[in-house]
């Protein structure tokens, strides 16, 4: 039998770790993935269908005239309004949706909020036809229903992950992120072209409600409630974890410790300064590739998806390294996300200002697909932090966390837009300049003020100190009685 973890314990199942389908955890593991990959993809979608919906195409009528029509009239700042009315509903989900996932459970929240956003997929025609105020309210709409993802998902970590594979099952689940964004770029394209532009919308949410059924019939709540799960993987899991079958007390997260703690205010930080770059790059490299590389339009998305493509392939292969250090007693929990994360940011910067010095096309692009994928990193360090510090409240610190890099999600092209307008080298390298230094922000903040262990104000520390009080107390009142 194969030992699981950290070597002491076995989840007693027979059989290799690569058989995942044989451990329900790692089960959980492949559906959040897909989640994750659909979650993307009718996030990503209208980026590349906006493009069929507002470009001139040229008709030909039965007289044989020839004239241009396009579907809508949309200016280029109408545009940007619908592309970021998305990031505005978005944010103010974040750390409700943790809040909600410690009362409904993760995974219902998680799968509702994924359900919903799949099913207003279906609806992104209708809308676009009925006025542009009706697509901004449905993207408003969607971003609140995908706010609850990452939060809610560390809710469900936080049962389902043993501390010795928390690494690894994180990032392979969230290696779905750059699956869906590569699906995105590439699908929406082809639908488009062989079909229209509305087949983008009913393909990826008709997929999208598929995947929701799904979740809901296979992953539950907890080892506790799954019915298919073996009674030693589940004794592995609690074990692991600290937990105790049954226990449903409510949970009283301590806010105002929370809001004051440096290790939260490390990882809230590396989380705006990581996804300050990767909004930007998101949603501006094919302009950069097109202005400051000169490569012609039809080749941008493919080469503008090369970094995102090497990042979901490097996540799990950082999420086994960063487990590989704890299990073999190489590195602690604090070592392995303040290694991890800094060096990523040491990287990134690095490449950042090599690429924009060089600024010639390949060496450029190689430099900001390493600056990317370095990224798995430094996911390893402020993503998973949450689940440390405290795992009862790790979807609210996510929440927290998620809020920060929203923020920079929104800021991040508008600064991009005024500093860029003539689209000159000078500009450009300016935008990458700043992003260099807002990692290396991160990277001070993280490796002074970060840690990887649970914390005094956790709700786990506040219920082991009851646990050791209530036995003094008995304890004394046992002495007591004997004395008597």
């Amino acid at each position: 039998m194969e030992a699981i973890g950290d070597g002491k314990l076995s989840d007693g199942i027979d059989a290799p770790v690569w058989q995942f389908w044989k451990r329900r955890r790692f089960i959980v593991v492949l559906m959040a993935f897909l989640g994750f990959t659909n979650l993307y993809t009718m996030r990503i979608n209208l980026s590349v269908a906006i493009v069929a919906m507002t470009e001139n195409r040229t008709v030909l009528l039965d007289d044989g005239s020839v004239e241009h029509e396009q579907s809508f009239d949309w200016s280029s700042s109408e545009q940007g309004h619908v592309l970021s009315s998305f990031f505005y509903g978005y944010l103010l989900t974040q750390i409700p949706g943790g809040y909600l996932s410690d009362k409904l459970g993760g995974n219902n929240v998680l799968g509702a909020g994924i359900g919903l956003t799949a099913i207003l997929t279906l609806f992104m025609p209708l809308a676009a036809h009925g006025g542009i105020g009706w697509l901004i309210g449905l993207r408003v709409l969607q971003g609140m229903c995908e706010g609850v993802a990452f939060p809610c998902m560390h809710n469900v970590w936080s049962k389902w992950a043993p501390p010795f594979e928390r690494s690894r099952m994180v990032m392979c689940s969230f290696a779905g992120v750059f699956v869906g964004t590569i699906l995105a770029m590439m699908v929406s394209g082809i639908l488009a072209t062989a079909l229209n532009w509305e087949s983008i919308f009913y393909v990826f949410g008709a997929i999208g409600c598929l995947w929701c059924v799904a979740w809901f019939l296979v992953v539950s709540r907890s080892p506790e409630q799954d019915r298919f799960i073996t009674s030693s993987e589940k004794e592995y899991i609690l074990k692991s974890i600290g937990r105790i079958e049954g226990d449903s007390r409510k949970i009283k997260h301590p806010w105002k410790a929370i809001f004051t703690s440096k290790p939260v205010i490390a990882a809230t930080v590396s989380n705006f300064a990581e996804n300050w770059s990767f909004y930007f790059l998101l949603t501006q490299l094919p302009t950069f590739l097109k202005e400051a590389m000169h490569f012609e339009v039809q080749t941008t998305g493919f080469i503008a998806a090369l970094p995102y493509a090497a990042m979901g392939l490097s996540l799990g292969i950082a999420g086994y390294l960063a487990d590989w250090f704890q299990v073999k007693g190489i590195l602690t929990t604090t070592q392995v996300r303040r290694n991890f994360n800094c060096i990523a940011f040491v990287a990134q910067t690095v490449f950042m200002i090599l690429g924009v010095v060089i600024l010639e096309p390949i060496p450029t692009i190689i430099c900001i697909t390493i600056a990317v994928a370095m990224g798995s990193l430094a996911w390893c360090g402020y993503a998973v932090n949450s689940l440390d510090l405290s795992p009862k409240s790790a979807g609210v610190l996510m929440g927290i966390s998620n809020s920060a890099g929203t923020i920079a999600g929104i800021c991040s092209p508008i600064v991009t837009g005024y500093i860029t307008t003539e689209g000159t080298d000078e500009e450009w390298q300016l935008v990458f300049y700043i992003a260099a230094v807002i990692y290396l922000v991160g990277l001070f903040v993280y490796w002074f003020w970060a840690s990887g262990e649970l914390q005094p104000w956790s709700i786990e520390m506040q219920e082991m100190a009851a646990k050791e009080k209530d036995l003094s107390q008995n304890r004394a009142a046992y002495d007591n009685k004997v004395s008597e």
